[in-house]
């Protein structure tokens, strides 16, 4: 409270508001208390120059002042007072304090002047006779027209002044101490006054830091409790208010934050208001180092504040698909730029969602491919039966050796194309159950050992070695009898096809901890790394002629990866 500023202006306000009216009522009661002593003596002193006149007047008219002299001598000391009689010229008859004929004459002594011409005169001077200040009363003895002399009493001011000077003081120490009571009320109710601000002050200052929680205490019904009532209900209300709002924002941030889409707001001067995590990773930027920063400072990337700009300087939707090529990734991104308006529909910002479409585009163009492929190599097979035929019905003369070869080639042809569709409807089988197929016991060793069985003659008749390593014990595994024979199946098949004469084939299988592990191997053709990437690909081929001429269908290693996610 003592170093509230409020409280001192205030206090200081009416501590300098009691002492400057205590001043200024004591200097007017000072005054007026003065001019009332002076007044009293002028009062008092005029009474007895007025008794004087009436003793003085017989000793000027009989002209025995000598004898006047010890009587006004005495008068003087029983009333404290200095009398004296002048003759009408001016000199000195008569002094109660001094000798008469060693006085100067009094002629032109203010007072005596003054009752010369009007009856009565009051002078304060000081005087040389006595050195001390002394007011003086003189009166005219006689009528205006037949003056007969004058009489003057005066009285020391150094009584009258030490009088007001009591006077003075009392109203003074009077003063102070209405002032301490004045002060010490004013302490209390400037405290009282000041204490409720002060305290909502502090409130405000811990509800602006976050706590709004803070209440302040309402201690009387007046204007000042009102505004503490008040405080509270606005408090209370900000309280909910802010509540909503964070909770609002955290559900905002968690969408946002949650979506795969990226999200980057900037203001009307470019600057990033939010930036969720997907737009980080897209753009390969630091998403908390972003915020406040312009976006052309945030990301090199061209296209994005190219969209956002259209969106500011047009105030409509800016849509378009771009490449992206950021660090070693490729991507191709779907921007979206929206302009931000406010309650008045002024524009003050921007807000771009970025998609990254790269998986979709790569899946259509798959898609293409397969279609493509599907449509030649259904074709192929088809186109060759048909000409065939035609030419066996169209020759009626044609040798039955001629014949013969060209009904082989129509079983071959036959025998691919059942073969493709075959494959065709194992592929739509696996991808149909939703990867997931029948499980139930199964011992890998005797699957690998049929299949490794029917291998057998074709990789002899290429002088190709086949050798199977399994352990001596069953390895009973989960799963799909029929789909893991037809696994091994592709892979051996792959094996020995693109080994060549005179290569060699292994398959090994062993136990690792609680897995079983399956592992084909052969020294053929291999694969390069530029191939790595699409050889799961239907119908991808890393040699497309000699595939046909092995008579494979491009599906193979497709159905085998299918299988082992299923």
């Amino acid at each position: 409270m003592i170093r509230s500023p409020f409280f001192w202006k205030l206090y200081a306000s009416y501590a300098l508001l009691v002492i400057v009216g205590l001043i200024v009522v004591g200097t007017l009661m000072s005054r007026r208390i003065t001019d009332e002593v002076f007044a009293e003596t002028e009062t008092l002193l005029r009474a007895r120059v007025a008794l004087l006149a009436e003793l003085a007047a017989p000793v000027l008219d009989s002209g025995a002042t000598a004898a006047f002299q010890a009587t006004i001598e005495d008068l003087g000391r029983r009333t404290a007072t200095r009398y004296t009689v002048l003759a009408t010229d001016g000199s000195v008859l008569a002094d109660s304090d001094e000798d008469p004929s060693t006085m100067d004459n009094h002629g032109q002594r203010p007072e005596v002047l003054a009752a010369a011409d009007s009856g009565w005169g009051v002078a304060t001077r000081f005087s040389k006779t006595v050195a001390a200040s002394l007011m003086y009363v003189a009166a005219a003895v006689g009528t205006p027209s037949a003056t007969r002399g004058y009489v003057r009493a005066a009285l020391p001011l150094t009584a009258v002044r030490q009088r007001v000077a009591d006077i003075r003081w009392i109203v003074v120490l009077g003063g102070t101490l209405a002032a301490a009571a004045a002060l010490g009320i004013g302490w209390f109710v400037t405290h009282r006054v000041t204490a409720p601000l002060v305290s909502m002050r502090q409130a405000a200052a811990a509800i602006a830091a976050g706590d709004y929680a803070q209440r302040v205490e309402a201690r009387s019904r007046d204007e000042i409790g009102l505004l503490s009532s008040a405080f509270n209900r606005m408090g209370e209300q900000l309280e909910d208010r802010m509540r909503t709002i964070t909770e609002d924002r955290s559900k905002l941030l968690t969408i946002l934050g949650g979506m795969v889409e990226g999200v980057v707001a900037v203001d009307g001067d470019r600057c990033v208001l939010h930036l969720n995590a997907a737009a980080g990773r897209i753009l390969e930027v630091d998403q908390t180092g972003s915020l406040g920063r312009p976006i052309w400072e945030v990301t090199r990337v061209q296209q994005v504040g190219e969209a956002l700009d259209e969106a500011l300087a047009a105030a409509a939707e800016v849509t378009r698909e771009v490449p992206l090529n950021v660090g070693a990734l490729e991507r191709i991104v779907h921007l979206h730029a929206a302009p931000l308006v406010n309650s008045n529909g002024d524009r003050v910002g921007a807000v771009l969602v970025i998609h990254d479409v790269t998986e979709l585009r790569r899946l259509e163009r798959v898609r293409r491919d397969f279609v493509a492929n599907v449509s030649h190599e259904l074709k192929t097979p088809i186109t060759a039966i048909r000409g065939l035929i035609d030419t066996i019905v169209h020759d009626a003369d044609m040798p039955d050796d001629v014949r013969s070869q060209f009904l082989v080639k129509i079983q071959n042809q036959s025998l691919r194309l059942s073969s493709l569709v075959a494959d065709l409807l194992t592929l739509a089988r696996l991808e149909s159950t939703d990867g997931l197929l029948g499980a139930e016991r199964v011992d890998l060793q005797e699957v690998v050992e049929r299949s490794a069985g029917n291998f057998r003659s074709s990789a002899e008749a290429s002088a190709i070695v086949l050798s199977v390593k399994v352990p001596e014990t069953q390895v009973v595994v989960d799963g799909d009898e029929d789909a893991l024979e037809l696994l091994v199946n592709n892979l051996l098949d792959n094996a020995v096809k693109y080994s060549g004469n005179g290569g060699t084939v292994e398959v090994c299988l062993h136990v690792d901890g609680h897995e079983a592990v399956l592992e084909v191997a052969d020294n053929g053709v291999g694969i390069g790394p530029e191939h790595h990437d699409r050889i799961f690909e239907r119908f991808y081929r890393v040699d497309q002629a000699r595939s046909r001429e092995l008579g494979g269908t491009g599906l193979g290693v497709s159905i085998v990866k299918h299988i082992c996610k299923a």
